[in-house]
């Protein structure tokens, strides 16, 4: 586990999130991701999320990620593709992982933890791992399909998930920050 300062001139933080970083997918998605992807603007990477929204950033404390780091590390590192994008509806593009079920673990074993925090405020029956793209409230149907084509050309994309995030942040431009970075445990390998 490795904890990281929050930047001095940014504005104090609304609310907090755990999070799976891609930086794998940088090269591929920060392009249209910066453009239509809202979280993108508040400075949050590629990723996928595990719970959000979390706790409230005053609830950050020693105890809370002592119990975030113990979940963590009881979950191996594992191998995973995005090889597909898909949609929520017209509204949201986004990567699909392959597996999803190791994002699904992580989630069910935060939420496990912080049952007082369920994933997205419990607005949706069935969570879905995914990295989101770009999202249609910020642009045309036309440019999320032209970002959809260029990103499929760069798929397959693999990578090793080893790591997650504890982050906070506003609606602010480029106001979130990384608290806490933890570990996953041994590594297995689920490549497919």
């Amino acid at each position: 586990m490795k904890q990281l300062s929050p930047a001095s001139d940014a504005p104090p933080p609304t609310q907090t999130a755990v999070i799976v970083p891609v930086p794998a997918a940088d090269s591929l998605v920060d392009e249209h991701r910066r453009h239509l992807d809202v979280a993108a603007s508040w400075g949050v990477p590629a990723h996928v999320s595990v719970l959000y929204p979390f706790v409230e950033p005053a609830q950050v404390d020693g105890h809370l990620v002592a119990t975030l780091a113990a979940v963590f590390g009881s979950v191996a590192a594992f191998d995973c593709r995005f090889s597909r994008t898909q949609w929520f509806g017209q509204d949201v593009l986004w990567l699909d992982p392959e597996p999803a079920q190791p994002f699904r673990d992580l989630t069910a074993a935060v939420w496990g933890a912080f049952p007082h925090h369920p994933p997205y405020g419990g607005a949706h029956d069935d969570v879905v791992p995914h990295l989101t793209i770009a999202e249609r409230r910020l642009g045309s149907l036309s440019a999320v399909q032209t970002a959809e084509q260029a990103v499929q050309t760069g798929l397959p994309l693999s990578t090793h998930i080893e790591g997650v995030l504890l982050i906070a942040g506003t609606q602010a431009p480029n106001s979130w920050r990384v608290l806490h970075e933890f570990r996953l445990g041994t590594a297995r390998n689920e490549t497919r």
